[in-house]
């Protein structure tokens, strides 16, 4: 079963696969990412390859449920592709050099750009799930992109009040958070000419990060080669930081929150990295319960500011 359900509660689209249920989990002797598995060339770099088991797609099959005065289904278009990072099964982006990572930047651009112009595409979603803590099935260094026929529901909220503040302020709302955030200053972790990293004044995680650009622009596709440089030298500082403060491997979730791809304009909005870290300390994990799943509302079990500290500390 591969659709789209209609929650009326929330007016949020659910993508349903029943065949995902089967993806098989870490594999121990053969790995599809690594060269000689027979998926992937003898040698590469970084390269795009084409989600085995996606939950959106081009040309969708099968039937779907049918829709009711209440609820309503329709066909799961979209896009799901891995991006690998390197053929090096034990790398990851903190330990690449910058030039390994601007690989990855690049061809981040590149797939951005032509996934916008897929006409039944609305927003296109990079990410990274680093560790099995927070689901990742097989163990090689890579990320995904999503093509959504929709735009995201955290998404559509985030634009509407960066429209509205627009709209009243006649300025970005995420200029006047970075400002704030900058003449603060306790709670940035490192800055260099291009992107500002920062715990939020709002963290929901323990070592939540923002990677915000200095210069407002919109998505990927503004980026100069100077900032594609300086988001190199950022993942490299930041992942890395990360890996240090418990001496280990660092589980995240890196989301990539850019401009929608459905031809209107979102002047007022402003590209950023978001991570999200799942862990409270080495040993304990800190889960999504009750009050954050079912209300949306989120407790985080440590300061801010003290977390920004240590962060800061560990980068080098």
């Amino acid at each position: 079963m591969f659709e789209l359900r209609w929650n009326p509660l929330i007016k949020w689209w659910v993508m349903v696969s029943s065949s995902r249920q089967t993806r098989p989990l870490l594999p121990s002797k053969i790995c599809p990412f690594c060269p000689g598995s027979g998926k992937v060339p003898d040698k590469y770099s970084v390269m795009v390859y084409q989600n085995d088991w996606p939950i959106l797609m081009k040309n969708p099959t099968g039937t779907i449920s049918k829709n009711t005065k209440l609820y309503k289904a329709a066909k799961s278009y979209g896009h799901c592709e891995v991006i690998l990072y390197s053929s090096d099964h034990n790398m990851q982006l903190g330990k690449m050099n910058r030039s390994q990572i601007l690989e990855i930047i690049d061809l981040w651009i590149k797939r951005y750009k032509a996934l916008s112009k897929e006409k039944y595409i609305k927003y296109v979603f990079i990410f990274e799930n680093k560790g099995e803590v927070v689901g990742v099935t097989i163990n090689h260094p890579h990320g995904q992109i999503y093509g959504y026929p929709f735009i995201p529901k955290k998404l559509e909220l985030e634009l509407k009040s960066c429209r509205q503040y627009y709209n009243k302020n006649r300025k970005c709302l995420h200029c006047d958070i970075l400002k704030e955030e900058k003449e603060d200053g306790r709670r940035v972790v490192y800055r260099n000419k291009s992107f500002t990293a920062f715990v939020p004044f709002f963290a929901e995680y323990p070592y939540q990060v923002f990677v915000m650009s200095n210069r407002h622009i919109q998505s990927l596709a503004d980026f100069s080669k100077k900032e594609r440089e300086m988001l190199a030298d950022m993942l490299k500082k930041l992942t890395l930081a990360y890996d240090r403060i418990f001496n280990m491997p660092f589980p995240y979730m890196m989301c990539f929150h850019q401009q929608p791809v459905d031809g209107k304009k979102y002047d007022y909005y402003h590209f950023h990295i978001e991570f999200y870290p799942p862990m409270r300390n080495k040993l304990t994990q800190k889960f999504n319960a009750s009050s954050e799943t079912g209300a949306w509302v989120h407790g985080n079990p440590s300061s801010p500011e003290e977390k920004a500290e240590e962060i800061r500390k560990a980068i080098r």
